[in-house]
């Protein structure tokens, strides 16, 4: 069962790694040569789930936007001026200036990627345990005593 266990986690590891923190770490970076502005915090709870807004001008008008999942505002309190960067092209996406290296998403990744490996060890350690124990063939019958009769006799 462990070894069933430990190959779960580490598929699960690696695919939060894979389809998730390296994705938005790439996205994060992507932003390194947006447009740079203060930002009023108007949102603000769980920023690492992604539950915090930003407000805005672009471009002429007020611009209210989500900041990503993993955002670094989280310790900001409401109405707390913050400089971000947004796309030119669509100001709705917005990261804050000081997570545009895409660092915390990278070194999450990594993280999460070691874990993977880690417990993808464990499962194949757990199985090559397993082939060593040499189990005996269920095909052979119940072993009988020398000194018992088989049947037929």
């Amino acid at each position: 069962m462990a070894l069933v266990g430990s190959l779960v986690v580490a598929l699960l590891l690696g695919a939060l790694s894979l389809l998730v923190l390296f994705p938005a770490a790439q996205h994060l970076r992507s932003l390194r040569g947006g447009e740079r502005v203060e930002a009023t915090l108007v949102r603000q709870g769980g920023c690492m789930a992604g539950n915090c807004q930003v407000e805005f001008e672009a471009a002429g008008r007020t611009v209210v936007a989500d900041l990503p999942v993993g955002s670094g505002a989280g310790k900001s309190s409401v109405g707390t001026r913050l400089p971000v960067r947004y796309r030119a092209d669509d100001p709705q996406v917005v990261a804050l200036d000081g997570d545009v290296g895409g660092g915390g998403a990278a070194v999450g990744a990594v993280m999460s990627a070691g874990g993977a490996l880690l417990f993808l060890a464990v499962s194949v350690l757990a199985g090559i345990s397993l082939l060593r124990q040499g189990r005996p063939d269920p095909a052979d019958g119940p072993a009988t005593s020398p000194d018992e009769p088989h049947a037929g006799e």
